[in-house]
């Protein structure tokens, strides 16, 4: 199935994408960013320093610290932090509708071949002898 991954990229220079909208939903779900960036595959320091940068592109915080109780503290979105995510997954949707028939025509015109030997190119070069680690080729 063809898809589409969008970002959005603030004048502030600022952006969110599926990424941090992931984060937030599974904070959201989980009430922890360990535990979000856990189920995410990526580390706390990774998870928080999202949500931190998430927290200074807005005005308003998306998450906030949550006091104490039972089993300690923990993590909770904010109202605003629902709204970033239901705008942008708005934003998603309708994109995608508006999209639809010219993602249909690219997806026709894919050679159905392409990455049956599962060597997709990730742009990284790794696989290139002439380039070696870093940008440019190996001395």
């Amino acid at each position: 199935m063809t898809r589409m991954r969008i970002r959005i990229d603030f004048e502030s220079g600022g952006s969110i994408g599926p990424g941090k909208i992931a984060l937030l939903e599974h904070i959201r779900g989980t009430g922890s960013i360990s535990a979000a960036g856990r189920a995410l595959g990526m580390s706390y320091r990774r998870a928080w320093l999202l949500v931190d940068d998430l927290n200074r592109i807005f005005s308003e915080p998306v998450v906030s610290a949550a006091v104490g109780g039972k089993h300690g503290g923990g993590t909770v979105l904010t109202a605003f932090g629902e709204q970033v995510i239901d705008h942008y997954r708005a934003v998603e949707r309708e994109a995608h509708v508006a999209t639809a028939h010219r993602l249909a025509a690219l997806a026709a015109g894919t050679n159905p071949d392409y990455g049956a030997d599962r060597q997709v190119d990730d742009g990284s070069f790794a696989s290139d002898p002439a380039v070696g680690p870093g940008c440019g080729p190996e001395k």
